[in-house]
């Protein structure tokens, strides 16, 4: 039952780090697995059979979430935007009291308001200022190669880290929807055992894939040190990205056609996100 439950966190993780201004790292805090997480990813060699039988059900769900959505999630922000980013927002708000418990322990002093207040800001003000970049052409040469590699590890950082959107990364990049097609193109051509297209889809997924599995080692590991030496500073600081997080996903939703239907809709899908996050949480 619990290797199922786990999955299905999973599942929430790699769809929200599927949609832009949306972060995977604050639904692992909010589902209360971050912790467990990071510590099995930074020791993932020295304790391999403890660490893969814990990471096993939420990366087969992230895999499953992160593929099912490639496919839906136009279609999901065209027909319902309001109503996605509720659900969210719920998943979001729910979480938040298990992360408060972690700083309420300690006396509160100044250093730790501001940290708060600075993450905070930083974040809504690169949703503000961000913008969106011009799609790339994914090419198989050498220097298309190498930087695709970056942008994995880049939006590998920026999806660990809660509050922060690797796929909005990707998207100011100019990387995003070259990226979601490749995945969906390597779905589709699999099951049609199209052999050249998966081979071409490859020479930009494997550089990326292992750009992103290097960057997670290495802020995981950055993670780990920070919550050892600087438990409620750290805790503070993703606080702050967590809490800023309703306000950026609310800021790249379409609110042009809301009236009260998508109102009252929306208000049904924040209190379920709120109840499954409580749920997944416990």
């Amino acid at each position: 039952m619990k290797f199922f439950k786990d999955i299905l966190k999973g599942v929430v993780i790699g769809v929200a780090n599927a949609i832009p201004g949306v972060s995977g790292g604050t639904m692992m805090v909010s589902m209360g697995v971050y912790d467990d997480i990071i510590y099995c990813i930074t020791h993932l060699f020295t304790q391999i059979k403890k660490s893969i039988l814990i990471l096993l059900p939420y990366f087969i769900g992230m895999a499953a979430g992160i593929v099912g959505l490639a496919f839906s999630i136009k279609s999901l922000y065209a027909n319902c935007p309001f109503q996605t980013s509720m659900v969210f927002i719920g998943l979001i708000i729910g979480g938040i009291p298990m992360l408060y418990e972690h700083v309420k322990k300690t006396t509160i002093k100044i250093g730790h308001i501001l940290l708060f207040i600075l993450f905070f800001v930083a974040i809504i003000a690169m949703e503000y200022f961000g913008g969106n970049g011009k799609d790339v052409v994914l090419s198989v040469d050498v220097i298309s190669i190498v930087k695709i590699f970056l942008i994995g590890i880049l939006a590998s950082a920026t999806m660990v880290i809660p509050g922060v959107s690797g796929s909005m990364m990707l998207m100011i990049l100019g990387y995003y929807n070259p990226i979601i097609n490749a995945i969906t193109d390597f779905v589709t051509a699999l099951a049609n055992r199209d052999l050249t297209t998966i081979l071409t889809v490859c020479g930009s997924l494997v550089p990326f894939g292992i750009g992103v599995i290097i960057g997670i080692f290495a802020i995981a590991k950055i993670i780990e040190i920070l919550l050892s030496y600087f438990e409620t500073h750290t805790y503070c600081a993703i606080l702050g990205l967590v809490v800023s997080s309703p306000v950026v996903i609310l800021m790249g939703t379409n609110m042009s056609n809301i009236n009260i239907l998508s109102i009252v809709t929306g208000v049904i899908c924040l209190v379920a996100g709120i109840f499954a996050s409580r749920q997944l949480g416990k």
